[in-house]
């Protein structure tokens, strides 16, 4: 039995769990479609809404990868640094997008749950690539962590952007 073996079971709920939201978010987005359209708003969506979609694949990914029939963490450990760097760098153009994009003004809730938390739980993944060997147990952990914080970063999102939209832009709309 391989150490990734163990964590079958918690890689299908994860995953599953990160596939079924992406479908939810995409009708979410089918649904608010026939709101009237604000200025900004698409570049809003790439900075609020498509980070969202990118942490659920990120997870449906990573829980495909790791619930393949690995003989070793060699090639894992590889694939953890790859999507880590992949994220740090993404989440920083988000962080950078996020004060430029003008439809939203970002509180402090959205600078934590946009680029603080998605920022660790990415470096955690390269951080897990490149200590794989010495401490296997540790960088399994240290990926799901990583996996269950951007699950839940999307849920917060996903509930923050419904809600913006439900309740605020509704109601500047006067739509009841």
């Amino acid at each position: 039995m391989t150490a990734l073996s163990e964590w079958q079971n918690f890689y299908v709920i994860v995953g599953s769990s990160a596939g079924a939201l992406i479908g939810l978010q995409f009708v979410m987005i089918a649904l608010i479609a026939d709101m009237p359209v604000v200025p900004d708003q698409a570049q809003a969506g790439q900075t609020f809404a498509t980070p969202t979609i990118v942490h659920f694949t990120a997870v449906l990914v990573l829980a495909g990868i790791m619930s393949a029939p690995w003989q070793g963490l060699g090639p894992v450990r590889v694939f953890w640094a790859v999507l880590g760097a992949a994220g740090v760098l993404f989440i920083l153009r988000v962080a950078w997008r996020m004060p430029r994009q003008a439809a939203y003004t970002p509180e402090l809730e959205d600078w934590i749950f946009h680029a603080v938390l998605p920022l660790i739980a990415y470096a955690g993944l390269l951080a897990a690539g490149c200590v794989g060997v010495e401490r296997q147990r540790a960088a399994l952990f240290g990926v799901g962590t990583a996996a269950i914080v951007l699950l839940l970063i999307g849920i917060h999102n996903a509930w923050d952007s419904v809600s913006y939209h439900v309740f605020v832009r509704r109601q500047r709309n006067g739509e009841h």
